[in-house]
C-alpha cells in the first residue's frame, strides 16, 4: 500500500489543487499511490466528504492536518474533536511537546515534516532548542524539497532513531506523488493509518519524476 502522506488542496491558504482533480491525474497518469492524506495547513477539515470521490476512483482519501510549532511543520494524523478541542490548529508557535503529549493522548500520531528545510523545519531549530523529547517520526522524504533538505533530514533521523515517512508536500496537482510511504499492510482508514504508523510498518518511498 502507497500513500501520500502530506498533501495540501484549495482548503489550504496557499493550495491550488482541487481533490477531484488530484484523483483524475492520479489515475490519468498511473501513479502508483494508491492513496493520499490531506494535511491542510493549521486546521482540520471536519465537513468535507471525499467518499464518494474515493469510491469513484478507487483511490484512498484520508485527512490529517499540518500545524506550526517552535520547531516548524508538524503533520498530526488521526485528528478527532477531543484533539482539535485542545488547542488552537491556527495558532503559531505552538509548542511541539505539548503537540506530541495531546496527540498521543487521543490516539493521534504527530510528525515533524520537512525537518531538514531552514526554518520551518525541525532540525533547523535543534541547535538553539535542543533535540526535543517525544519525536519517533519524521518525514524524510518530501516532493517539495530543495538541495539537500532530505540529507539533512535523513541523516538527522538516523542518528537519533527516527523512523522516517515520505509525502510529496504538492500545494498543486502535477505534484502529487513525488514522494510516498510504503505500508506493509493494507490501509484504508486513518485508524489502520495511525495503527501501522505507531507500529513502524512502513517505509518511505522517492519516486520524484
Amino acid at each position: 500500500m502507497l500513500l501520500d502522506l502530506h498533501t495540501h488542496s484549495i482548503k489550504s491558504d496557499d493550495g491550488r489543487a482541487k481533490v477531484e482533480n488530484y484523483c483524475q491525474w492520479i489515475k490519468a497518469r498511473n501513479l502508483t499511490i494508491d492513496g493520499f492524506v490531506l494535511t491542510e495547513h493549521r486546521q482540520f477539515d471536519f465537513q468535507s466528504d471525499y467518499s464518494a470521490l474515493s469510491e469513484e476512483f478507487g483511490i484512498c482519501i484520508l485527512k490529517g492536518a499540518e500545524v506550526e510549532t517552535e520547531y516548524g511543520h508538524v503533520l498530526v494524523f488521526g485528528v478527532n474533536e477531543g484533539l482539535y478541542e485542545e488547542f488552537d490548529f491556527s495558532r503559531i508557535g505552538l509548542p511541539l511537546s505539548m503537540v506530541l503529549e495531546t496527540s498521543e493522548a487521543h490516539g493521534a500520531v504527530a510528525v515533524p515534516c520537512h525537518p531538514g528545510r531552514p526554518k520551518v523545519g525541525m532540525f533547523a531549530h535543534t541547535e538553539n532548542l535542543g533535540i526535543p523529547e517525544g519525536v519517533k517520526i519524521v518525514e524524510i522524504m518530501n516532493g517539495g524539497s530543495r538541495d539537500d533538505e532530505d540529507e539533512i533530514a535523513r541523516s538527522n533521523a538516523e542518528s537519533l532513531g527516527y523512523a522516517g515517512i515520505g509525502g510529496s508536500d504538492s500545494h498543486i496537482v502535477s505534484h502529487i506523488g513525488r514522494c510516498a510511504t510504503r505500508f506493509f499492510e493494507p490501509v484504508s482508514t486513518m485508524d489502520e493509518l495511525v495503527a501501522a504508523l505507531k507500529a513502524e510498518q512502513f517505509e518511505a518511498v522517492n519516486i520524484k519524476t
